[in-house]
């Protein structure tokens, strides 16, 4: 009885072996691909891209033979290309077997050209694929190539002046030296690597416009996941760090995202204005957005949003925010940080707050008290801090002389929190922050004021309705 069991066995092993084994060499058995076309983003040319994966499909029961795959262009396309674990070399004679119900695995790689020119360019090469009976299926294979000059840890020792079409691609830092300026003209891209930031030990001078912003990134320009850019979470690269005794420095229309922080300046003299930051935004980072430590600073008409760590950290100083939005929507993790922490001692460490006054200003955010503060006063010493006509997120005050004219981001309010925003996506990552059209946000603001700041940070006009808005942004009617 056993021996006709192991006959049995025998004989069904030997058929299944045979069915695995039959081939197809009909012209009507195809290959199915994952995808048509294998697209990848608009990259800095002569870097080498990410890897993709295209997955060969045998839908049918018979296996089906390859006999050869290449590329169209051979040695000059910029595309590389293994087919299960064979890189495909200079030969198309490459067989490769896909069996019935199997599938294999090809991982493509680009190293996009040099254009030659300012604006990007598309190459596109055809992956090939030469079945056993004759037919030849191919895939797509495109990528956007953008020149950049490439700098490695470049310092700047004397006055220099960025303006440029192309974008400027930083490796390990770039730093301006004690007593040098640097001026970023107009459209001007910094992309900065994995670990590299601006250190600013002179001066900077960042002057955008709004239409053509000075823009401070990652180097990354591909995707994460199909509908997420690298570009879109933080902690890319390092951040701007403006060190002690750096003074003068602008900031005017500028995008600055995406950084293990965004900016922060070392302790100066509050005597001497170390920065003014205009009609700028500085969004989404891995630290704080905006850390000021002692020193003194102007922001006017900009937007400080979305940071793991606090939005906005004083800690001593003298500070003016006039007509700023500083949101906490910080998507990724929990524990995200506060909008705006003021503190004059940390670590039993004691920082003077000469002054911090934020007028017609958005303070709000996901939590039910996004303004924190641990602010110590005695007899000899006082803290000079104010917000008059502005939005906030946080618990009612009875101190009429520092909160005055405020309307509360809470539940009394006919929308509360990002629902106060129109075009509030955070499934898209979308983060408009021009207020709805039923807002509280609207019309609240000190009209003494537009004089300073008469557009929002995206040049509308603050007085085509009933009064100015809080916040950088301006309400307009679609």
């Amino acid at each position: 009885m056993k021996r006709l069991l192991y006959i049995i066995a025998a004989v069904v092993l030997a058929v299944s072996c045979s069915e695995d084994e039959s081939w197809t060499t009909s012209p009507s058995d195809l290959l199915s691909f994952s995808a048509d076309t294998v697209r990848f983003d608009t990259l800095i040319s002569t870097i080498p891209s990410a890897t993709k994966h295209l997955i060969l499909y045998n839908r049918g029961k018979k296996g089906i033979r390859i006999s050869g795959v290449w590329l169209s262009q051979g040695v000059a396309s910029p595309f590389r290309t293994n087919v299960d674990g064979v890189t495909i070399g200079n030969s198309a004679d490459m067989d490769f077997e896909v069996r019935g119900k199997d599938s294999l695995v090809v991982r493509i790689e680009v190293t996009p050209p040099q254009t030659g020119q300012a604006a990007p360019m598309e190459f596109a090469d055809d992956l090939l694929f030469r079945l056993e009976s004759g037919v030849i299926q191919k895939v797509r294979l495109t990528v956007g190539s953008q020149d950049a000059y490439i700098h490695q840890g470049l310092i700047v020792t004397a006055d220099t002046t960025f303006s440029i079409a192309q974008p400027v691609v930083i490796y390990d830092s770039l730093v301006v030296a004690e007593g040098a300026t640097l001026t970023l003209a107009a459209g001007t891209r910094l992309l900065f690597h994995d670990g590299a930031g601006l250190e600013v030990r002179g001066r900077l001078l960042a002057l955008g416009t709004t239409d053509s912003l000075v823009t401070m990134r990652s180097d990354r320009t591909d995707h994460m996941f199909d509908y997420l850019l690298y570009d879109a979470t933080p902690s890319r690269w390092e951040g701007l760090h403006i060190h002690s005794g750096s003074v003068g420095n602008v900031l005017r229309h500028c995008d600055i995202h995406s950084g293990c922080y965004g900016i922060k300046v070392d302790s100066t003299d509050i005597s001497v204005e170390s920065l003014l930051i205009e009609n700028s935004v500085i969004h989404n980072v891995g630290g704080n957005g905006l850390q000021l430590e002692s020193c003194g600073v102007q922001i006017l008409n900009s937007q400080i949003s979305n940071a793991k760590g606090h939005c906005v950290y004083l800690y001593g100083g003298d500070y003016l925010f006039l007509h700023c939005t500083i949101a906490q929507f910080y998507p990724f993790e929990g524990g995200r940080g506060d909008a705006l922490r003021i503190e004059n001692t940390e670590n039993g460490v004691y920082r003077h707050l000469e002054r911090a006054y934020f007028v017609n200003c958005v303070i709000t955010g996901y939590g039910e008290d996004v303004i924190m503060g641990d602010i110590e006063e005695g007899q000899d010493y006082t803290c000079d801090y104010l917000f008059s006509n502005c939005f906030l997120n946080t618990v009612v005050s009875d101190d009429t002389i520092r909160f005055r004219h405020i309307v509360y981001d809470n539940d009394k309010q006919t929308l509360v929190r990002d629902k106060n925003f129109a075009r509030f996506d955070t499934h898209n990552f979308v983060y408009d922050f021009t207020p709805d059209s039923a807002s509280a946000i609207r019309n609240m603001g000190d009209t003494a004021f537009i004089s300073i700041v008469p557009t929002d940070r995206l040049g509308r006009s603050r007085t085509l309705d009933d009064g100015p808005d809080a916040g950088c942004y301006e309400y307009v009617k679609p």
